[in-house]
């Protein structure tokens, strides 16, 4: 009589990737809002609201990226991946370099999406605050002035994302190294 129609859904589902990936986040956000509070000199509010921005947004997209890699993947580091997402451990000794390179790829992508992503959120959110241009006298000394401040806030920006990045990954790493010892 009701009769419940079967789930696409897997029969293993991986609950600690995904709350670990949740634990980053949470390990993220703040310790990036801190770095944009402090270094971009944005209120806490405007703070956090880029700091989770940024990083779910990255997050999504490495997510929809590792999705579109994973069918193309050989089968040794399939099964490797699949070890370590389920049972925490590596079963090939040759593998550890591999994941360095990863980590590395992975931390500068992120870096990069993140940097771009606030990029677009400044510029979009700067354009909706702007009001009617005045008219102003051009002046060649005041836009050198403005090409050099633009320069050095971009420089400033980049800077603040990579420290932020750079925190929060080194603090995630922790966590995994803990969470290694543990089990």
């Amino acid at each position: 009589m009701f009769e419940i129609p079967e789930l696409p859904l897997p029969r293993i589902f991986p609950l600690g990737a995904i709350l670990f990936n949740f634990l980053f986040l949470l390990v993220a956000i703040p310790l990036e809002a801190y770095v944009l509070n402090t270094r971009l000199k944005f209120d806490k509010k405007t703070s956090a609201f880029y700091a989770v921005s940024i990083n779910v947004f990255s997050n999504v997209i490495g997510w929809i990226i590792f999705f579109f890699l994973d069918p193309v993947l050989p089968p040794q580091i399939k099964s490797e991946l699949i070890n370590f997402i389920f049972f925490n451990r590596l079963q090939a000794p040759n593998i550890q370099t591999l994941m360095i390179l990863t980590a590395f790829i992975i931390f500068f992508g992120t870096f990069l999406v993140k940097y771009f992503l606030l990029r677009i959120l400044l510029m979009s959110l700067s354009e909706l605050k702007k009001a009617a241009p005045e008219p102003q006298p051009i002046q060649q000394r005041r836009n050198s002035r403005r090409a050099f401040k633009s320069k050095w806030q971009n420089t400033n920006v980049v800077t603040t994302i990579l420290i932020g990045n750079a925190l929060s990954y080194s603090l995630i790493a922790i966590i995994l190294f803990i969470r290694s010892v543990n089990t």
